[in-house]
Parts: C-alpha cells; structure tokens; sequence
C-alpha cells in the first residue's frame, strides 16, 4: 500500500514503541514523517529504521507550548504543508491517588493533555488547508478505570473527550479528529509489567486473545484512522485491546 504518498505527516514520542512503529508504518507507505521527542538520539535511530523515506528529527518537549509551536512551524516550512498530526506522545506515573506528588500529576497532565491541545492548536490552520486529520493515542485506561493509576486515568479520559469535541468543531470544515485506545502495549513504558511474568498472566486472562499488544499493531490502526479508507470515520475512540472491552468484567466461568 502507499495511501500516504507525498503526504506530510508528524509523529509525537517518535522515538521508542507505539510512536517508532507508527512513524515507521507511514514511512512504509510513502509519507515524509516528522519524528518529534525528547530524546534526538533515540529519534534518529528511528529514522534509520524509515527506509526509502527523507524523515526529519525534531527533537521536541511537547509539554513546552512554544516548543511544539515550533515543531508545526519546522515541518510545514521543511515539506511544504501539513496532512497528519499524531500526537503520541505519554508518561505514565503510577501509584494511589493519596501518594502521588503534585509533581507527578502536573507532569502528567503536561504531557498527556497539555501536548495534546498544543498539537492540536498549532496544527489546525494547516489541516484545514489540507482537509487533513489528527489521530490522539489514548487509551483503554481513558475509556474505563484502573487501580493505581488515577493520574493516568484522568490524563487519557481528557484526551478520549477532547477528541469528541474537536471531532464536532472541525468535521465540518474537513479536519477528521479520531483517537486509538490502546491496552497494554509492549513498550519501554509497560516494561515493569512485561517484564513481570505473572502479571503478564494476569493480562493474559482479562484479554480475550490472551496476550499484550505489539505497537505495530497500533500503529497499522493509527494509519488506517489517518487514511482516506477512513474517510467517514470522525470523532471515534477505537479500542485497540484485544477484546478486553468486550467484558463486562465478570470472571470466565467454566
């Protein structure tokens, strides 16, 4: 496939799991990516990995509004426009409510919410002369509740109603606004749980395909909700779970 032929496309938290796949997935299909992170070497490697393509590393604290301004600003002067913006990037500081610092939730919220309205902001003037779209990565902890992880929790279900709501402001005037809600996902992120081979048990048992997810295969979602196959879909936040969601959470039986 090459649906994305010439088209110019970011991707934030570019440099390791779900980010790395999707800006590689992209580069696959004949888009020139912008790859945005913190960390300019891990960035690069990515880039090695976008074979055929011309990809350019912005290195980028999405929590930093004037920095994420300037992202939008480099890959339009660079490519020439603006057809995608996927804002990946996401911490995640897990612990009770009662113990997390105020630290943790502002960094948080800075990254996971913040990054994402500035994305968004700074974007939007150049996907309306584009008709182009935005895809959020959330998550299944943005759609239900998990223990420990009320930060998180808070985080992603902002990002799942920000994505309604944009979806409603901008459909009209040809920017698509869908977002993935990925479950447990092997990362450098979920490493303390991948890593931990009874708690991979456990997931194993709440997922009805019994396993974590691989980010390329959040990446192949996260491309299809930014194709033109997608064309009618806007305002979605599509599990990317495994059947997780499918349960109401009672126990298998028998």
């Amino acid at each position: 496939m090459n649906r994305f032929h010439e088209k110019i496309v970011i991707v934030t938290g570019a440099g390791s799991g779900m980010g790395a796949a999707t800006a590689v997935r992209f580069a696959q299909e004949g888009a020139h990516v912008v790859l945005a992170g913190r960390r300019k070497e891990k960035l690069e490697e990515v880039a090695a990995r976008c074979k055929g393509a011309r990809p350019l590393v912005v290195p980028t604290d999405v929590a930093d509004p004037d920095a994420v301004q300037a992202l939008i600003e480099t890959a339009v002067a660079h490519f020439g426009g603006l057809d995608v913006l996927v804002n990946n990037a996401g911490v995640a500081v897990p612990g009770s409510f009662t113990d997390g610092s105020l630290d943790d939730w502002r960094k948080t919220m800075a990254t996971n919410v913040d990054g994402v309205i500035y994305g968004c902001r700074a974007a939007m003037p150049h996907l309306l002369a584009s008709n182009g779209c935005i895809v959020n990565v959330s998550s299944v902890s943005g759609l239900g509740g998990d223990w420990g992880m009320s930060f998180y929790n808070a985080s992603k279900g902002a990002v799942t109603n920000l994505t309604r709501a944009l979806a409603l402001e901008y459909g009209s005037q040809g920017v698509r606004v869908n977002a993935v809600c990925p479950s447990l996902t092997i990362s450098d992120m979920s490493a303390g749980v991948s890593e931990d081979a009874a708690l991979m048990a456990k997931f194993a048992e709440r997922i009805p395909l019994g396993r974590a997810a691989q980010p390329e295969e959040v990446a192949d979602v996260i491309a299809f909700l930014a194709s033109h196959d997608a064309r009618f879909v806007n305002g979605v936040n599509l599990p990317v779970d495994g059947g997780l969601s499918a349960s109401n959470g009672q126990p298998q039986l028998g």
